[in-house]
């Protein structure tokens, strides 16, 4: 672990604890190597502290200060390990937790005090005046042992109502013992914006220390109060990367960012870093296993999409009347989606995107926008399958449907056999098509029988097409359309594929589950013969 190479804004601190309170969300377990990846992805990002765990409190945070020493070269972070005050009754010099905390090698520790007074008599088990003095005591002692220091008042705000006094008197305690900044935690996260800003003015006017702010996100609002908290003059954020944290989690960093630098003009990340944001917040999902969130702020890929066609029209003048900033400067890009909702300019826009001029010829766009209503009114949908959209447009576009391969049937068989007191079940289709004027007849087994007709198809095409060697199906999804009845529903399949580059989506809809995959596996195989360069006029 290295000393930062450009030291942080300490004029304005943007502190990370994904790694410590964001690891506390349900459903996730970072091993040492995630967490050293993480740190190298926020360091990255450019936020200025990166709060690592607990050392000595459990063997994986202890580890991962360890490997930090030697595996982080920081250029922009500082690290910070996280403890507690204290235990009643003893010195700090003496206690086996501050001691772990200053071995750590951190330059920078946080310590958990608690500034609620029914908190310090009945969690602690101790008097308000000892609760002062282990305040006192342990941030004296790191400072002396030449550690920044920060507090963490847990349950600040709570405390803050049931005994104004105590609550300052923590504070004060703190910042006069050396701490640097004193961090007003809603723990609970039941506080709401204009109360945050109240009693964090009242805090700074009474007690002089600098004051940062912690919000949980219970109310929906650890973003809002977390703003709110640096209108009444917090300098110091404490945030976790998308938002991660214990129950619904905790202040999301990149929201937290995106205002401070666009809406405040304030520089709190190093230049040109806010352009990294999507991509950071993007990463540190994969690390973590866990899906990114389409609709989140900024960063989601649906941040900047836009369906109903009277948004379109107003973009297609001028992009900044449907959207509160240019999705690049945080990294992300503007979608359209073509639904049943499409007008001319959606479609127009949507081509565009897909590299079509359609601005010169109006018959065309109104053919196209004809035929997604039509389709769509038939259960199809657009806005999840571009790959199906841009075929749809090819063959508007050319006068008629592009193929490499001609259908003369399909046929699926599932056969359910029963022995040695376990059931099994076979799976096999048969596919009979044409192909450069070539008859195939093709036979696969799978998984089922939409994974014994993709073999089937693919053992059709290989020898004609090889270029299908590097595709595969990766996510297959199927709804039931509404307005149906029971097994005799009308069926949605989407399909997603991959070349290894990149991936794409394709939709079918029949009256059966297989016709609807056979459908989007068409479509799925269609595209990436295209994209392999190859013309099905050729």
């Amino acid at each position: 672990m290295t000393e930062a190479s450009s030291a942080p804004n300490d004029s304005f601190h943007v502190f990370d604890t994904t790694l410590r309170d964001g690891a506390q969300r349900e459903g996730i377990n970072l091993t040492v190597a995630d967490k050293l990846t993480i740190a190298r992805y926020l360091d990255e990002f450019g936020v200025g502290f990166i709060e690592g765990g607990w050392p000595g409190a459990n063997p994986r945070d202890t580890e991962f200060f360890a490997r930090a020493a030697t595996e982080l070269d920081l250029r922009h972070a500082q690290l910070v390990a996280f403890g507690a005050t204290r235990r009643a009754g003893g010195r700090a010099a003496d206690d086996p937790q501050l001691a772990a905390l200053v071995n750590s090698g951190a330059p920078v520790i946080t310590l958990v005090a608690k500034a609620h007074d029914r908190h310090v008599e009945l969690a602690l088990r101790t008097t308000l005046d000892e609760n002062l003095e282990m305040v006192r005591d342990s941030v004296s002692y790191l400072v002396s042992q030449g550690r920044r220091v920060f507090i963490d008042c847990e349950h600040f705000f709570d405390g803050y109502k049931a005994d104004r006094d105590y609550a300052l008197a923590v504070v004060r305690t703190a910042h006069g013992a050396g701490a640097e900044v004193v961090v007003l935690c809603d723990t609970n996260g039941g506080m709401l914006p204009a109360g945050v800003h109240a009693i964090v003015a009242d805090v700074l006017a009474a007690t002089g220390a600098r004051i940062g702010i912690h919000a949980q996100d219970d109310t929906g609002c650890a973003v809002a109060n977390s703003l709110a908290a640096v209108d009444a003059g917090a300098t110091h954020v404490q945030c976790t990367a998308n938002g991660y944290g214990e129950r619904v989690g905790n202040a999301n960093l990149f929201p937290v960012v995106g205002a401070l630098e666009i809406k405040y003009g304030m520089e709190v990340l190093p230049q040109g870093r806010l352009a990294e944001m999507t991509r950071i917040s993007h990463a540190i999902a994969e690390v973590v296993n866990l899906t990114p969130s389409t609709h989140q702020p900024y960063v989601g890929v649906s941040a900047f999409a836009h369906k109903a066609g009277l948004h379109a029209s107003a973009i297609k003048v001028d992009p900044d009347l449907y959207q509160h900033i240019d999705p690049e400067r945080v990294g992300n890009t503007m979608r359209m989606l073509v639904s049943d909702m499409a007008g001319r300019a959606s479609v127009e826009l949507k081509g565009k995107e897909l590299g079509y001029d359609l601005s010169a010829d109006r018959d065309l766009v109104g053919r196209v926008v004809a035929k997604v209503k039509e389709q769509e009114n038939l259960g199809y949908t657009y806005e999840a399958a571009d790959a199906s959209f841009e075929l749809l447009l090819r063959d508007e576009v050319r006068g008629g449907r592009e193929r490499f391969f001609a259908l003369e049937s399909w046929r699926t068989i599932s056969e359910q056999q029963v022995g040695s007191g376990a059931d099994s079940a076979g799976n096999e289709a048969t596919v009979k098509l044409w192909a450069k004027g070539e008859r195939r007849i093709a036979t696969g087994e799978g998984n089922g029988p939409v994974d014994a007709l993709d073999k089937a198809l693919r053992t059709a095409l290989e020898g004609i097409y090889p270029q299908l060697a590097g595709m595969e199906l990766v996510d297959y999804k199927v709804r039931i359309l509404e307005g149906q009845h029971g097994t005799g529903s009308k069926t949605r399949v989407l399909i997603e594929s991959t070349d290894g580059t990149t991936s794409w989506s394709t939709v079918g809809v029949a009256d059966n589950v297989i016709a609807a995959s056979w459908r989007a596996l068409e479509d799925a195989y269609t595209y990436g013969l295209i994209r392999a360069g190859l013309d099905p006029q050729e």
